[in-house]
């Protein structure tokens, strides 16, 4: 009866290790800490922990040297197909997947980066699909109409974007969570492709004064001063 009871305390252990774990690699990424991160979320070998270590990586790509940025960013792809791999549901993976092949399409040729394009879209889809409140999605998406609507009529006519789905996104990504800047910072990038330097800069106005609690929101605030202050 004892070891029965034991092997059941160390059942009921495991998910429990597992979320432990996993908020551990979090910590760690919310630091800055994104290799770490990558390293210790992809070793619990489970959907989510691949998809935080695709999403550590793909931010920390930024931080690499520019001769680094390609593989890295296809390392977060990697990343995210092993997520998927383990876990067709998971909304996250798909966003990530997509988030690394847009990074990855800067680095192709005009056919490649549009078929890229087209892959990014299925994933963004797939992932609102499974969370219709995946704001982080919306701006995805919001983000994929604006840089190919300003590519011109071959990239639209070639992808589907639309520059009239660039606002209904970004302001549907806005509703659902109006207190994350990186939205209304990305917003203020699409604008600014389609030539809108006024609305951008009350986009990022508004992003500057909201509360950044971790590494890559002060990041993002300081990037979005900077912008502002161009503006001005």
């Amino acid at each position: 009866m004892r070891k029965t009871l034991t092997l059941l305390a160390l059942t009921l252990a495991l998910p429990t290790a597992g979320a432990q774990s996993l908020q551990s690699a979090q910590d760690l990424f919310d630091q800055g800490k994104w290799q770490e991160a990558a390293t210790a979320a992809a070793a619990l070998k489970t959907s989510a922990g691949y998809a935080l270590a695709a999403e550590a990586t793909t931010n920390g790509a930024g931080l690499v040297a520019d001769n680094q940025k390609k593989a890295t960013f296809a390392k977060a792809q990697d990343y995210a197909k092993q997520a998927i791999a383990l876990d067709r549901n998971n909304a996250d993976a798909y966003f990530e997947l997509a988030r690394a092949q847009g990074r990855l399409a800067q680095f192709a040729g005009i056919l490649q980066s549009l078929g890229l394009a087209g892959d990014m879209k299925k994933n963004l889809d797939q992932a609102i699909k499974l969370r219709p409140n995946m704001a982080s999605a919306y701006v995805a998406l919001g983000l994929w109409n604006a840089n190919l609507d300003a590519k011109g009529a071959i990239a639209r006519s070639a992808t589907g974007a639309k520059r009239a789905q660039v606002a209904p996104n970004f302001e549907k990504a806005i509703a659902l969570e109006p207190n994350r800047a990186i939205h209304r910072i990305e917003y203020a990038n699409a604008l600014l492709l389609q030539g809108n330097k006024a609305a951008a800069k009350a986009q990022l106005e508004k992003a500057v004064s909201l509360p950044a609690n971790t590494f890559w929101e002060r990041q993002d605030l300081a990037g979005a001063q900077a912008s502002l202050n161009k503006l001005k």
